[in-house]
């Protein structure tokens, strides 16, 4: 993030969501005044790609971490295919233990390199679909699989569930995110290519406008002086049938059309600000 700061002149940076520390691919990140609307970004779906390794276990799930366990069961391409379809729809997983997971204020992957103990909750996600892109079963132990699944859903967790399934133990060798919520690595940018560009054009070219991963949000057009009472803190009334009965609304200046913040509207005709862009 720091890296990203610099780039832009030391803007203050935030990122919306989270990667494990072995998992590449799609990392949103907002800007400056972006920032404020981090909370009302979508995450609902997310699209990962990764690869099991089966018959050997580490305490991370992952590539990373340290064996505890093998096995010399290797499951078949045909049982694979049939236990996959019993992962799809809402289930309960249990998140990793090596995980960001706060306990007490402490991060579990913090308190398992202690050597402590760790106890997570399971927590309802749901996944989506599930398919196999490719399998090296017989030479290498090996299937790569995408899944999009729910927010708060860990892959490890899900390839732990999958080999034990399949009577067996395995790891995530590579986990890359293909895509989260409105944001796409069809679009993304890496951050050696951003860190090349020097023209402020080019590199603003690769922003995106603040309002585009709200658009699950209905709009609302106001005008500038209304905008600036709400930016004020101040209350206004409208008359939109369309947005009466929505909880959140996008605020836009009518004429303009630039975007202002976002409100909440009541059955009262009233809109108050929720969170609005700076002053200008």
């Amino acid at each position: 993030m720091s890296r990203v700061k610099k780039i832009f002149h030391g803007e203050r940076t935030g990122y919306i969501g989270t990667l494990d520390p072995f998992a590449t691919g799609v990392l949103p990140i907002a800007i400056g005044e972006a920032r404020k609307f981090i909370p009302y970004v979508n995450e609902a779906k997310k699209t990962y790609i990764f690869t099991i390794v089966f018959g050997t276990e580490t305490d991370s799930l992952d590539i990373d971490g340290n064996v505890i366990g093998a096995s010399e069961c290797i499951p078949s391409l045909k049982h694979l295919h049939e236990i996959l379809p019993t992962f799809l729809g809402e289930q309960s997983q249990i998140p990793p233990k090596f995980s960001a997971i706060k306990i007490k204020g402490h991060r579990a992957c913090d308190l398992m390199r202690k050597g402590k103990n760790v106890e997570l909750n399971a927590r309802n996600v749901r996944i989506f679909s599930l398919d196999l892109i490719s399998e090296s079963l017989e030479q290498s132990k090996e299937a790569t699989l995408s899944v999009t699944c729910s927010k708060g859903t860990y892959v490890r967790s899900l390839v732990r569930d999958i080999a034990d399934k399949l009577g067996t133990v395995a790891y995530v060798k590579s986990l890359r995110r293909t895509q989260s919520g409105f944001f796409s690595i069809n679009n993304a940018i890496s951050l050696e290519k951003l860190q090349k560009i020097e023209d402020t054009s080019t590199l603003m070219s690769f922003v995106l406008p603040l309002a585009s991963p709200l658009d699950d949000i209905p709009a609302l057009y106001v005008s500038e002086d209304e905008a600036r009472k709400l930016q004020n803190g101040l209350l206004i009334s409208v008359e939109d049938d369309d947005t009466a009965e929505c909880s959140n609304v996008l605020i836009f200046e009518k004429f303009s059309k630039s975007f202002k913040g976002i409100g909440a509207t009541f059955s009262n005709g009233t809109v108050k600000a929720v969170r609005m862009c700076s002053l200008n």
